[in-house]
């Protein structure tokens, strides 16, 4: 382009400030126990928020009465678990996008369980149960420690059972225990499973003894192992409780 000696230069039109398009609040409908209704709130949508973090504000900016329960924030307690529009979740590890439906999320109490108080259950009956599935080792006296082939097919059934960090989510799932509530359950099922195939285990006809009444009631629907935030598999280890009762207590 050519320039007119002593002409001024016009400056270039700033450009227009681009607007941030406001984004519709997340919807929220909450069990509130005290007063048995499904209270609703509206909370300020943000990136990558968590269903954890939705609950979180309602407690902080609107009802800091709201009863819920969370530790580490980062998967690593199960604590935060609680039922997302119908399903039982890790609220922490769950971005509000994938569990929302057109905006809005229900959130429950984790199902099959007492509640203490809204979102906050009570899980006594829930390990009560893996008391009753003798859900313990039990060990051998010895001098040496026992060798044992990880590649060992008992080493590897107890070995994708044993991560199980008792959150409860394969028991909200669980619809075996929705019916019957003396149920077991997948989680002490799956301990059960695991102590058997340990081959350090004492006791294993004990484990055995303790669910035989138990492992027959599943329905094999597997909920659990869909549920399972781990990725772990109950519903297989029912499946093995179920052979080794057939088989006289063969693994």
């Amino acid at each position: 382009m050519c320039s007119i000696k002593g002409a001024t230069p016009h400056p270039s039109p700033e450009p227009a400030p681009r607007e941030t398009p406001v984004l519709p609040p997340w919807r929220l409908r909450i069990w509130r126990s005290e007063a048995a209704v499904m209270q609703a709130y509206e909370v300020p949508r943000a990136p990558n928020q968590t269903v954890l973090d939705l609950v979180t504000w309602v407690q902080r900016h609107l009802e800091p009465d709201l009863g819920y329960r969370y530790a580490c924030r980062v998967g690593m307690c199960g604590s935060c678990a609680m039922m997302v529009n119908g399903a039982p979740r890790w609220t922490c590890r769950t971005l509000a996008e994938t569990a929302a439906k057109a905006g809005a999320l229900e959130i429950r109490p984790l199902r099959n369980l007492p509640v203490v108080k809204d979102l906050a259950t009570d899980m006594a009956p829930f390990f009560d149960k893996w008391r009753r599935a003798d859900g313990k080792f039990h060990g051998r006296d010895a001098e040496d420690f026992a060798a044992i082939a990880m590649d060992a097919p008992g080493r590897a059934e107890a070995s994708a059972g044993i991560e199980c960090i008792g959150c409860g989510v394969c028991y909200a799932a669980c619809d075996t225990v929705a019916a019957l509530p003396a149920y077991l359950g997948p989680a002490a099922l799956n301990r059960a499973w695991t102590c058997l195939n340990d081959a350090r285990e004492a006791a294993p006809r004990r484990h055995l003894a303790a669910i035989a009444d138990q492992a027959v009631l599943c329905h094999g629907q597997e909920n659990c192992s869909a549920h399972c935030p781990v990725g772990l598999d109950p519903a297989g280890g029912i499946f093995g409780l179920k052979r080794a009762l057939l088989l006289g207590g063969n693994v």
